[in-house]
């Protein structure tokens, strides 16, 4: 039976200057799934795999979800992008929602990747030139490969979605950035493995709302997108460590 391995790339928030951004990767029968893009996205490969022992590249990442716009979760894209297209000649698959796909081009890459010089004159660019996009259902199951990826919208400044993805006969949730949700709480407690937030403001949720939860709940769960100085010693639910590895 194929192994359902989730690997934390980071575990801090927007405005961090001693962790990674929070990310994942998973992994599961020869399959890698990134979640979000983080500024400096080779390097934060690079101490994962340093963390864990595993070799996470940037070349083998051909398959990468986006949750929504904010620059700590899609920063990176630039970089990988420019790589994939320029050096390794290949154009990952982007998977994101309606929403995001809507508007990453024109609002957020258009302007630093849609025009290149190519030694001799300006060349023109389009999405296409450089990622697969692949919209992503809201009300039914996605495949992609193994995994098979859930959305649900959260309480944030944006459009955003948690996730719930099997493979292997397992589920992880990831309830990425959102105001605190006891449905979306609920929503998440079917997976075996979550992921939640936690940080400061009314779009983010606060950690007594999540340390009051029911114990067998906070087993399964690990804290993420943490602000600096957040004492994880105290807490009643662990921190996912940058290169960590767990089974889900």
């Amino acid at each position: 039976m194929p192994r359902f391995e989730v690997v934390t790339l980071g575990n801090g928030d927007a405005f961090t200057e001693s962790r990674f951004n929070t990310a994942f990767l998973l992994r599961c029968d020869g399959a890698t799934l990134a979640v979000d893009c983080p500024d400096r996205y080779r390097a934060v490969l690079k101490a994962a795999s340093a963390a864990s022992g595993l070799a996470l590249r940037v070349e083998d990442v051909d398959d990468l979800l986006l949750t929504h716009l904010h620059g700590d979760h899609v920063n990176g894209l630039e970089a990988v992008g420019f790589l994939k297209a320029l050096v390794l000649k290949k154009r990952p698959r982007l998977w994101t929602t309606p929403e995001v796909a809507g508007e990453i081009w024109e609002r957020r890459l258009g302007a630093a990747m849609g025009r290149l010089w190519d030694g001799s004159r300006f060349v023109e660019r389009r999405m296409e030139d450089y990622f697969d996009v692949r919209v992503l259902d809201w009300g039914a199951p996605n495949a992609i490969g193994p995994f098979e990826v859930l959305l649900r919208r959260t309480i944030h400044h944006l459009p955003t979605c948690a996730l719930r993805i099997r493979a292997a006969g397992r589920t992880w949730g990831y309830s990425c950035d959102t105001a605190f949700d006891p449905g979306l709480v609920e929503w998440l407690s079917a997976a075996d493995l979550i992921h939640h937030e936690t940080n400061h403001g009314p779009a983010h949720t606060p950690y007594a709302s999540l340390a009051a939860l029911p114990r067998p709940l906070r087993t399964r769960m690990r804290l993420v997108h943490v602000p600096d100085g957040f004492d994880a010693a105290a807490s009643a639910i662990r921190v996912a460590e940058a290169g960590e590895m767990e089974e889900v």
